[in-house]
């Protein structure tokens, strides 16, 4: 029996390796030649930490930085709480090279550079960008936020809600060291938020999930950034003089989508499976858990096992998204931003319960 993997991100190589260590025959298709950065992730919760070293990654000892505060700032107002357990930052390029090379050498078949076309779920196989195709016992997706031909997530009713992702990299700059060690810090604004982060080489991961609506009113991210920069004073303090000449950008992310079902020996994993708001800093944690879980269930009981582990991992991650998108919402919109505000500000304990319930273990 054999499985192909597409893509290389956490879902992918967690489900390579743990598939390549179980003896099955795993190649893993990414479509990127080298390291490179991602517009989601630089957020390592506790799970996530603790999928990492169930694999055999350390992160520390890749140089993620400590996180054990989360600070919530909506304009002037702010509020912080001590997270439930020790978090950590670390840049994509870094965790997804680690990942890539433990799938390596745990004997799976990493192809780099090689694009999928498109995906027959009913033959089981998969056209890359030659013309030839792939045939496979088990297939798993794990193409993150890109569609696949053949395979794409069923979004046309969910279109005027979908969100944008931006990113950009701040320098290292002792101002925003001595602000975001040992913090993770969200800017809410209207249709959005940001989050900063200090990464393993002293940079600041700056990250923001925005509407369509609202990029669309700014006319351009750069323009977002500097009217952002305007109406919120700390964000505008954090960025200083390195305003981002360029951000990266996904379009389109269904935040709170999840997969209803799938085909025989096809399994939805990362994104393709879930996608949780990422205000609740759980995204890794997921395609980590759902890489595993996936592999674990086709080891266990082969192809046929993918309807009911989809079902099952549906289940699983309802509630985390349900409080997930209620946050989004709440935080997004002034009507309900300054009583979320007010409430935290009495009673940051909350924190610690919401932290724990965005989480599917």
């Amino acid at each position: 029996m054999n499985a192909v993997i597409v893509g290389g991100g956490p879902a992918g190589t967690a489900a390579a390796i743990t598939l390549a260590r179980g003896g099955m025959a795993t190649r893993l298709i990414e479509r990127t030649t080298g390291a490179h950065d991602m517009v989601c992730g630089g957020f390592l919760g506790w799970d996530a930490l603790a999928s990492l070293s169930r694999l055999g990654i350390d992160a520390a000892a890749l140089g993620a930085r400590p996180i054990t505060r989360l600070r919530l700032v909506a304009g002037r107002q702010q509020v912080e709480a001590a997270l439930p357990h020790a978090a950590a930052g670390l840049s994509r390029r870094c965790l997804d090279a680690a990942l890539l090379d433990l799938a390596s050498a745990s004997g799976a078949q990493i192809e780099r550079g090689v694009a999928v076309r498109s995906a027959d779920p009913e033959r089981r196989t998969v056209r890359i960008q030659d013309g030839s195709q792939i045939a496979c016992d088990a297939l798993i997706l794990a193409t993150g936020k890109h569609e696949l031909r053949g395979l794409a997530r069923p979004l046309a009713l969910r279109r005027a809600t979908l969100s944008v992702g931006l990113r950009a990299v701040l320098p290292p700059s002792p101002t925003r060291a001595s602000a975001l060690t040992d913090v993770i810090e969200l800017h809410l604004f209207d249709g959005g938020y940001a989050g900063l982060l200090l990464q393993e080489d002293g940079s600041a991961n700056l990250c923001l999930s925005v509407s369509q609506e609202r990029l669309a009113e700014a006319g351009a991210p750069a323009v977002l950034l500097a009217d952002l920069a305007s109406e919120l004073p700390m964000l505008d303090e954090r960025i200083g003089a390195d305003i981002p000449r360029a951000l990266s950008a996904i379009a389109g992310v269904p935040y709170g989508w999840r997969a209803r079902s799938t085909t025989r020996g096809v399994f939805r994993v990362g994104d393709q499976g879930a996608v949780i708001a990422s205000l609740a800093g759980d995204g890794i944690a997921l395609a980590l858990a759902g890489g595993i879980g996936a592999a674990e269930a086709l080891l266990a009981n082969g192809p046929g096992a993918a309807a009911n582990w989809q079902t099952s991992f549906r289940a699983q991650t309802r509630r985390p998204l349900a409080l997930a998108e209620a946050l989004r919402h709440g935080a997004e919109h002034p009507a309900s931003r300054g009583p979320l505000m007010a409430l935290l500000r009495l009673a940051p304990g909350l924190v610690r319960p919401a932290a724990l319930l965005t989480r599917i273990g």
